[in-house]
């Protein structure tokens, strides 16, 4: 280990008092391992079996029929979401979205609706976690509403993957308020996520993290590797809503991957690790995929933290195509594509990564880093509108070129931390609020400080 390394470790801990260390909480928490045991591959199974019996939920395919088309998908979701609150005693506030929409994919102006189901949290209900996914579908020719478009993959996996997390979190009472939410028009434009990213925006909403769930269900890809023991998890580096002054101060500073929503990328990485050991997170450093987007998009674009997750190996001949054999390969998003020991795995990832949050406290504010041309970088915070839910908080440092918060701290409820041995200049470091159930916050990585 390099000696600078050593140092750190030695002035991260040693300048504790035994106090401080005796307050560190807990690792982890049994109730979220019994979360993820929850979860179920047979209930998604019977739920997607479901949604693709509605033939096909293109945007603009019919809404009347009680059988056939969108409309009768978002019937039958609401109908599942307030069967879900009934069970909990009224927890969940289930709503639609509506609005119209016309662009080059809706030649008439539509109504996209969305259903939504809120679990207000107990001591912050202002603050939000939002798990998303789309319902509706397509086939080859993008305006083709009638032919049967299953979309079993496509996205109905992450649609009952937030379905299945509202089932199995509902059983449970958190700080802060949880949205899970089945959107429409996102094969037209991204309509639902720009629906709902600005119905938080108009409502106030605290958007602490955004998990949208798109195509999460496959484990066999057009590149030959089966994989079932990987996630890819898409995350913008720095918010587009970030001023010419912080841009120059980043570059001056440093911290071009490390934006909000790159952080809730990591901390979905260290739940994984944590509670689903053997699954696999692969941090995508980029928005989406290349040249594609998803319903993460429009809450990025508004500043919120935001990050898409997709099976590992994606099958695009089971993507937006006919249901057909061509050349002995067969094309189409039906329901026999879909591996639900994975897709459970997936949404486990969720609700653990949406229970440890919205049990956490908020992300510390106003955090400054400091010691330019000193052999002793110092980080300085002030504690979260939640205070009180506050039980210390821990420190993170790691070399600029490594992807990960590879070392942390605990440092009690302190609102300063000076990492002996180590310069600024060779490390990044961060801090994060833990409750006395040990969940954490996201990391806040700090800007510079002024004298």
């Amino acid at each position: 280990m390099p000696l600078p390394r050593i140092a750190a470790l030695v002035g991260a801990v040693a300048t504790l008092t035994p106090h401080l260390i005796a307050q560190q909480p807990p690792a982890t928490d049994p109730r979220i391992t019994a979360i993820v045991r929850t979860v179920s591959a047979a209930r998604l199974e019977h739920d997607l079996t479901s949604l693709v019996s509605f033939g096909t939920r293109h945007t603009l395919s019919d809404t009347l029929s009680p059988t056939r088309g969108i409309g009768a998908a978002r019937r039958w979701i609401k109908a599942e979401f307030d069967r879900i609150s009934a069970a909990c005693g009224g927890c969940l506030e289930v709503f639609t979205i509506e609005r119209m929409f016309y662009g080059p994919r809706t030649p008439q102006s539509t109504n996209v609706v969305s259903v939504v189901a809120v679990q207000r949290g107990t001591t912050d209900p202002g603050r939000f976690l939002v798990m998303s996914g789309h319902y509706d579908s397509r086939i080859s020719d993008t305006m083709n509403v009638t032919d049967s478009a299953p979309g079993a993959n496509d996205d109905g996996s992450g649609t009952v993957a937030v379905i299945e997390a509202a089932r199995v979190l509902s059983r449970h009472r958190f700080n802060a308020s949880i949205a899970y939410a089945t959107l429409a028009g996102e094969e037209q434009a991204l309509y639902g996520g720009q629906s709902l990213a600005h119905y938080a925006q108009d409502h106030g909403w605290r958007v602490e993290g955004v998990f949208n769930n798109d195509i999460v269900g496959n484990i066999s890809g057009a590149d030959g590797v089966t994989d079932s023991m990987m996630v890819r998890v898409f995350s913008d580096a720095v918010p587009p809503t970030e001023s010419e002054r912080e841009r120059l101060r980043r570059r001056g500073a440093g911290g071009e991957v490390d934006g909000v929503s790159r952080q809730l990328a990591r901390y979905v990485d260290r739940i994984a690790d944590r509670y689903l050991p053997g699954f696999d997170v692969w941090m995508i450093y980029r928005l989406d995929r290349f040249g594609r987007s998803g319903d993460h998009r429009p809450f990025v674009d508004l500043g919120f933290p935001a990050v898409r997750l997709s099976e590992g190996h994606e099958q695009f001949a089971r993507q937006h195509q006919d249901i057909r054999v061509e050349n002995g390969v067969a094309y189409g998003d039906v329901l026999s594509d879909v591996n639900f020991r994975y897709l459970a795995r997936v949404t486990a990832l969720n609700a653990a990564s949406l229970a440890a949050l919205a049990w956490a406290p908020a992300p510390p504010g106003n955090a400054r880093l400091w010691g330019g041309g000193q052999p002793a970088a110092r980080l300085t915070w002030n504690a979260p509108p939640d205070s009180g839910a506050v039980a210390g908080y821990r420190v993170y440092w790691r070399r600029t070129d490594s992807p990960t918060w590879d070392h942390s701290a605990w440092v009690g409820d302190r609102r300063e931390h000076v990492f002996t041995g180590l310069t600024v200049d060779n490390y990044y470091f961060g801090v994060a609020s833990a409750g006395k159930d040990g969940h954490e916050s996201t990391v806040v990585f700090p800007v510079p400080g002024r004298n």
